[in-house]
């Protein structure tokens, strides 16, 4: 008898713990307008005020930010909208024009 109980217990816990990590999902955001370790620092300070992202790594170089994210809470449009919003070009969503404008010079595109 216990050791039903123990199996079932144990297995309703893995059940548990599968079905919150599914709704964890990762996705690379294209970031073309970044310039400096500034506009990194912005997009992820900003990202991680959005209920739902966990973790979000810029890579400068590429020009990309990855971001992991529990998509019941959150989804894929809502995270591009908050870094356009930050005043950035995240995939297809442009930057917020008056947001771009307020950014330090050597966040904004040379020749831009």
């Amino acid at each position: 008898m216990f050791n039903w109980r123990l199996i079932i217990s144990t297995l309703f816990i893995l059940l548990i713990g599968c079905g919150n990590q599914a709704e964890n999902k990762t996705v690379e955001i294209s970031l073309k307008t970044i310039q400096c370790g500034m506009c990194s620092n912005k997009i992820a300070d900003g990202l991680n005020k959005l209920e739902g992202v966990k973790k979000i790594d810029v890579d400068l170089e590429k020009k990309v930010g990855t971001v992991m994210y529990n998509a019941s809470v959150v989804d894929i449009k809502a995270i591009e909208n908050t870094i356009a919003s930050i005043g950035y070009d995240a995939n297809d969503t442009p930057a917020d024009p008056k947001v771009y404008e307020k950014l330090d010079l050597c966040c904004k595109v040379p020749g831009g």
